[in-house]
């Protein structure tokens, strides 16, 4: 019996394993839209909550990359502690941003993933695309997070007053209480400490 495995020069069987490559279609769900889901919060809620917790996304995101940027282009004698530091910082804002975008999905949202549309949302002003002062960096991410801080601030407020409490809490639980935390990392960093001579 011939049990050698020829190339096959007619098209794939169905099912036979070959991807379906290059494939096109429509949107199946608009950005600013809404599926039904039986949460028990309303349309009006959901649509509010989803626009402001989108616009956080887009600022976190950015948040993000100016963390990875920044740990990249650390210069001085504080170099490798603030490598780890900033590193440290970008990893949980990354977790910051994925738990923005799950609860977008679970209001029925939509959550802004593109980088270009992620620009078009974001109030957090682009750097400069090369190297900065050190201390002109960390100012950067302070002024970043401060920015963010004031809107999840606002946003948690409104959105509990709707009702979506589950929101409200995403945006003070990791949102706000990170934010502090990595503002206070960040701005001891910028405290003027002499040399103690004895």
């Amino acid at each position: 019996m011939d049990t050698a495995i020829t190339a096959s020069t007619t098209a794939p069987a169905r099912g036979g394993g070959q991807p379906l490559l290059r494939q096109k279609g429509a949107e199946t769900q608009a950005f600013g839209t809404l599926k039904q889901l039986p949460i028990g919060l309303g349309h009006d809620t959901r649509v509010y909550a989803c626009q402001r917790l989108n616009h956080v996304l887009a600022d976190t995101q950015i948040l993000y990359s100016l963390y990875k940027k920044h740990h990249w282009l650390m210069r001085g004698a504080t170099f490798y502690s603030l490598h780890l530091m900033l590193d440290k910082h970008a990893e949980a804002q990354l977790a910051i941003v994925d738990a923005l975008a799950e609860r977008i999905q679970s209001l029925g949202g939509v959550a802004v993933g593109d980088p270009r549309h992620v620009s078009e949302l974001t109030s957090v002003p682009r750097p400069p695309d090369g190297v900065e002062k050190v201390p002109v960096m960390l100012s950067r991410l302070l002024d970043a997070h401060e920015r963010i801080l004031i809107d999840a601030r606002d946003a948690a407020a409104r959105i509990s007053a709707e009702g979506d409490e589950g929101s409200a809490d995403l945006l003070v639980s990791d949102v706000i209480r990170t934010g502090e935390a990595q503002v206070w990392f960040l701005a001891e960093h910028l405290v003027d400490t002499p040399l103690v001579r004895g």
